[in-house]
């Protein structure tokens, strides 16, 4: 009994120590985000990195989800003959939900695993050292871009993938179910807010922030070796992964509790 209670208590421990580690560096890397000088350069290469190159996979994953809703909402209000509001649920679940879960979750897997190899190669390889003997703060020019970056470019990420969801399920609605074009757009605006538009962007706007600072935090920290850099990379992408579907309860609650 004493060494399971002795267990639990070295994890509880442990796991308080993690998340003071975590906030000490969410606060530096804030604070660096705000005070010169500011490496342009690097903040224009992650905003590539991060929204261009993210594009293809969000659009891929958001137009067949939209299809498949369109889809599944069909054949389960057909039971209730409730088939004139498939466009209504379609745009409602892409632009709250999955548009910036789904959107949140594919570049947590592509680039909080990319910030967390390429960070963690830079610690392996000393490089991170010979910035700090260079007089370049390692916090203010490798993770602050990546942290501005990632707040700016998802939600504009989640916007695209916003239309081209709600567009997935209008062509498997007219072109599949039979709808009329008119009709069922007409639908899908009659019940569209301002402010599903704004959760979802809000929505991405943090985990934007929680992939790049988890990438960032878990190849800074990153363990000696080739090993150390591979689990940082798995670290960074399912703390980052879990932290999305935690704060999404979190920012719907705040916005509908």
């Amino acid at each position: 009994m004493i060494a399971f209670l002795q267990n639990i208590g070295r994890t509880s421990l442990a796991f308080l120590a993690a998340i003071g580690r975590i906030a000490l560096f969410t606060g530096a890397a804030i604070r660096w985000t705000v005070f010169p000088p500011f490496y342009l350069r690097q903040l224009g290469r992650q905003i590539i990195d991060i929204g261009y190159f993210s594009l293809p996979v969000v659009g891929l994953t958001t137009l067949f989800s939209g299809m498949v809703l369109a889809l599944q909402s069909y054949t389960g209000f057909a039971r209730f003959s409730a088939e004139d509001t498939v466009a209504t649920v379609v745009v409602l679940s892409v632009t709250r939900e999955l548009g910036p879960v789904l959107a949140g979750l594919m570049v947590a897997g592509r680039i909080g695993a990319s910030m967390a190899a390429e960070i963690g190669t830079m610690r392996v390889t000393d490089q991170i050292d010979a910035l700090d003997t260079l007089s370049t703060r390692p916090m203010q020019y490798l993770v602050a871009p990546r942290l501005l970056a990632g707040t700016i470019c998802l939600p504009f990420l989640v916007l695209i993938g916003d239309l081209i969801g709600v567009f997935g399920g209008y062509l498997v609605g007219v072109y599949r179910l039979g709808f009329n074009p008119s009709i069922y757009l007409s639908r899908t605006l009659e019940y569209l807010e301002i402010s599903d538009i704004t959760l979802g962007l809000v929505k991405a706007a943090v985990f934007g922030f929680l992939i790049a600072l988890m990438g960032c935090y878990h190849g800074y920290h990153s363990g000696r070796g080739a090993e150390g850099v591979g689990r940082a990379t798995t670290n960074a992408v399912v703390s980052a992964s879990i932290l999305i579907l935690i704060s999404n309860y979190i920012v719907t609650a705040l916005f509908f509790g």
